[in-house]
């Protein structure tokens, strides 16, 4: 059975940090892609970071500079980094494990976590 379970979120004040977790189980991680998507209230699913499985990193543009993905194979996880936070950066985070090679056109998701940013 595959699980994503995403942990750290929570209430910040604007300008304050958090780190968001996403340990999987089920899988084998080196053959993912890790990304973490966003929704906030009355708008679509967005694409916010992605680390492949060679390490490469990619960001929305509103977070560049501010937000930093990284992942440990050993620990099956991937991490958000979040800095400098904004009110638009609430939402309900989630964490996908896009699939590589042999698995290719497998996805699984989290639960998703919500963050909140509000002074």
């Amino acid at each position: 059975q595959v699980q994503l379970v995403e942990s750290g979120g929570g209430l910040v004040q604007p300008g304050g940090s958090l780190r968001l977790s996403c340990t999987a189980s089920g899988i084998i991680f080196s053959f993912y892609n890790m990304n973490w998507y966003r929704q906030a209230p009355g708008k679509q699913r967005e694409l916010v970071a992605v680390i492949n499985i060679g390490g490469g990193t990619n960001y929305t543009d509103s977070v560049k500079d501010r937000f930093t993905i990284s992942r440990d194979d050993a620990e099956n996880a991937v991490y958000l980094q979040m800095n400098r936070l904004k009110p638009e950066d609430t939402a309900v985070y989630y964490c996908n494990a896009a699939g590589q090679f042999v698995y290719y056109g497998v996805n699984y998701w989290g639960q998703g976590i919500l963050v909140t940013v509000s002074s």
